[in-house]
């Protein structure tokens, strides 16, 4: 499992121009599903994305606090392209994504897990050409990956 975390001020996206997904201060998720995933990589991704202190105290610039401790919120888009390999060719290579039947079911699971905390969570629209706007703030931009064992 591959996720793009993002430290936003505000996010949204959009589907055939209608706003399907919207927050404000929080994380920006884009969520790439391996073909190995499991319920494993689930569990721990949606922990780490809600324990990650990329936040800073009112007195201070060190990241310190968790999106759960800021009590802010989450928008969670599928992107299987987060798998491309693009070291052959001039084409990317999906092989190791899951497929869509698969990929579907996990990021659901996932999407799932991060609403037990509480927070405000907002998703794109799976497999749909989507427009995300983010405003990064920092920007702080992480790349976090979970791979099976």
């Amino acid at each position: 499992m591959r996720v793009v975390i993002q430290r936003v001020s505000a996010s949204h996206v959009t589907v055939d121009g209608e706003v399907v997904g919207s927050i404000g201060r929080g994380l920006n998720l884009l969520v790439g599903i391996a073909a190995t995933d499991t319920e494993v990589e689930l569990d721990w991704m949606a922990k780490k994305c809600l324990t990650l202190r990329l936040f800073p105290t009112a007195t201070s610039d060190r990241f310190d606090l968790s999106v759960q401790d800021i009590k802010g919120a989450l928008l969670v888009i599928s992107q299987f392209t987060l798998y491309g390999d693009c070291r052959k060719g001039r084409r990317p290579s999906y092989d190791q994504a899951a497929s869509p039947a698969r990929a579907i079911k996990l990021y659901d699971q996932f999407v799932e897990k991060l609403c037990q905390s509480g927070l405000q969570v907002e998703t794109g629209k799976f497999g749909s050409h989507m427009q995300v706007s983010i405003t990064n703030d920092g920007p702080v931009t992480l790349v976090l990956d979970k791979n099976p064992g």
